[in-house]
């Protein structure tokens, strides 16, 4: 499941009864904290790893999310009436229930026992849910997301690990005085456009730079130009851009429209066409990095900031930028990259919570493609905290109540991982492909999920959207871990009609 779902963003929603009563209602006992939760679609990052880890916590659950009959449908719960009623009974006793979803695919039914995984990973158990309330709201509207909470009464924290949410949830979170994120921080990590016009304000030509002049920072910025919202196309025939260079929304996520141009024609041509698509959106061009594309996981409670990880990212060929594999790459991260990555998140004001940041390598540089506020997903960030053997989401549900981090995360540094996408490459019904399993072998652990179902449908996306399935292999041992990839990538087909 990805945030990117556009199909799911479509489905409707009904809101539940509201009921008032004019007696006078007994106080209601104490119950656990209550995290209020942003979201949009229902995502892997969510389901198996947040929703589980404030279980673990002791955590009461307000969901808001215009989308509440997905995740009714992924958590098990069969309706509004029986999911307000039983979750509110819970929040009175404090107990967390199970739930259900299926793991790694978007649920397609009403039953936990439709939603059931298949293969070997239906002997996993499902993970433990917290007391949980389903709560429809306009998340995109940040007043709305304020009311709906205030109504709801004074919150412990407020946290969203959605793209598309980030500022509504710092904003929220300030207004009821609690542990967040800078809002304009996560406005300038979100809009493309101002992350590039920030970078080049903190740089060492500014009047107060965030560190000492720095001949690496300051060679060669970033080229790029933006696209007003709408601004005509055509108004870009005469830009003066270094070709071949990238256009994409200036709020994009998951390579989405993101494509790149030789020359000024296709660049109005793609722009119209991203248009159509979106009407009126902002576009951003930039130069073209060419490199090694590479991540940089963080997690800061605003005092401490700790490198989680790298991995080193393979993409389809151009013009499109679909991840294919990942590999997550030895610890510590290498310098010099890390700690000019580290220096451009502190110009930006990024510090607090979890952060994924890709970078490309050119020499000695380390020059930022973009900043997602949040954990990195696609199940990386679920592989992730299995090999660092931490409580990574607790870690982070923890920043936000206020907790800070230990000096030492106390992970381990031997852990090895490739997430190898398997993708359709044309549009179609998908007629075959291998269902779940987990195997492990000669030290490599195999975990292959499902992301579209027999029989489904779909376009081609040129985005994660297109992916078949996910396979998460882990080890010690990188060639073994190849080895496996590579064996059971032979032994199964994908067929497509």
């Amino acid at each position: 499941m990805n945030e990117n779902d556009l199909d799911a963003a479509s489905r409707p929603f009904s809101s539940p009864a509201l009921h008032g009563s004019s007696a006078a209602q007994p106080a209601p006992a104490p119950g656990p904290p209550r995290l209020h939760l942003l979201a949009l679609n229902p995502t892997d990052s969510v389901t198996e790893g947040f929703l589980p880890a404030a279980a673990r916590l002791g955590l009461a659950v307000t969901l808001l999310t215009d989308q509440p009959d997905a995740h009714a449908r992924a958590y098990g719960l069969r309706d509004d009436a029986q999911r307000g009623a039983a979750r509110r009974e819970e929040a009175r006793r404090g107990e967390a229930q199970p739930g259900e979803a299926r793991r790694g695919e978007a649920p397609r039914s009403d039953g936990p026992q439709a939603d059931a995984p298949r293969g070997d990973a239906a002997d996993a158990p499902p993970p433990p849910f917290p007391a949980l309330d389903i709560v429809p709201c306009d998340v995109r509207d940040f007043a709305e997301v304020i009311s709906r909470i205030a109504a709801d009464g004074r919150p412990h924290a407020v946290f969203t690990n959605s793209d598309h949410l980030q500022t509504q949830a710092a904003l929220a979170a300030a207004y009821f005085g609690l542990p967040g994120k800078d809002w304009r921080a996560a406005l300038r990590t979100k809009n493309k456009a101002e992350l590039r016009r920030a970078l080049a304000a903190a740089g060492p030509d500014a009047a107060d730079p965030p560190w000492p002049a720095d001949p690496v920072w300051s060679a060669d910025p970033v080229w790029s130009a933006e696209l007003a919202t709408g601004q005509d196309p055509a108004t870009l025939a005469g830009l003066d851009a270094p070709y071949p260079c990238v256009v994409k929304p200036r709020e994009g996520v998951a390579s989405e429209d993101v494509v790149l141009v030789g020359d000024a024609d296709e660049l109005v041509r793609r722009c119209r066409e991203i248009r159509a698509r979106r009407p009126g959106a902002a576009l951003v061009i930039e130069e073209f990095l060419e490199g090694e594309l590479r991540t940089l996981e963080t997690l800061g409670d605003g005092r401490t900031l700790h490198v989680l990880g790298a991995f080193r990212t393979e993409l389809s060929p151009p013009p499109h930028f679909i991840e294919e594999r990942l590999h997550l790459l030895p610890a510590p991260p290498p310098q010099p990259h890390t700690d000019q990555v580290l220096a451009q998140l502190r110009a930006l004001g990024v510090g607090f919570g979890v952060c994924h940041t890709e970078y490309v390598v050119q020499g000695d540089r380390a020059r930022l493609i973009e900043v997602n506020y949040r954990a990195i997903g696609d199940q990386c960030d679920l592989v992730l905290a299995e090999l660092l053997g931490i409580p990574l989401f607790e870690y982070i549900l923890r920043t936000h109540l206020g907790e800070p981090l230990p000096d030492d995360l106390g992970a381990r540094t031997d852990g090895r991982v490739r997430m190898e996408y398997v993708m359709a490459d044309r549009a179609g019904r998908l007629a075959s492909a291998p269902p779940a399993s987990v195997t492990e072998r000669d030290g490599v652990r195999l975990d292959y999920r499902p992301l579209r179902g027999i029989g489904e449908e779909h376009p081609l996306h040129h985005t994660n959207r297109d992916f078949l399935g996910v396979l998460r292999a882990t080890g010690t041992d990188q060639e073994r871990i190849d080895a496996a990839v590579a064996e059971f990538l032979a032994a199964h087909r994908w067929e497509i009609v």
